[in-house]
């Protein structure tokens, strides 16, 4: 069964963060072969939604929903609903995922 991915606006926003700091610090290939490796990883997971595991640090705070895979040097963590996949996080794995979190929270709108 394909499953439906979207990928949510705060993923949408890592992926310009990651694209910007592999194209500042390596080159311009090093983001288009992680976007390839990236969307390649999505694709599996629409036929293989249930193969990746909860990350950690997500699931010390009692969230058991979320998923990740890792994609080369990156983690897509998402979340499935029914016959969705909802991609809420695309992360270098070098980066610290506490921080991430605790900047997404602050971010966030009352």
């Amino acid at each position: 069964m394909t499953m439906r991915i979207f990928i949510l606006e705060s993923a949408e926003r890592d992926l310009k963060e990651l694209r910007r700091y592999l194209i500042d610090t390596f080159t311009p290939k090093h983001w288009q072969d992680a976007y390839a490796d990236i969307k390649k990883s999505m694709r599996g997971l629409q036929e293989f939604p249930r193969s990746g595991v909860a990350p950690d640090e997500i699931a010390q705070l009692g969230l058991t929903q979320y998923r990740q895979i890792l994609s080369g040097k990156n983690r897509i963590i998402y979340e499935i609903r029914a016959k969705e996949i909802y991609i809420h996080i695309i992360a270098d794995t070098r980066r610290d995922l506490g921080s991430h979190l605790a900047k997404r929270l602050l971010e966030r709108e009352p």
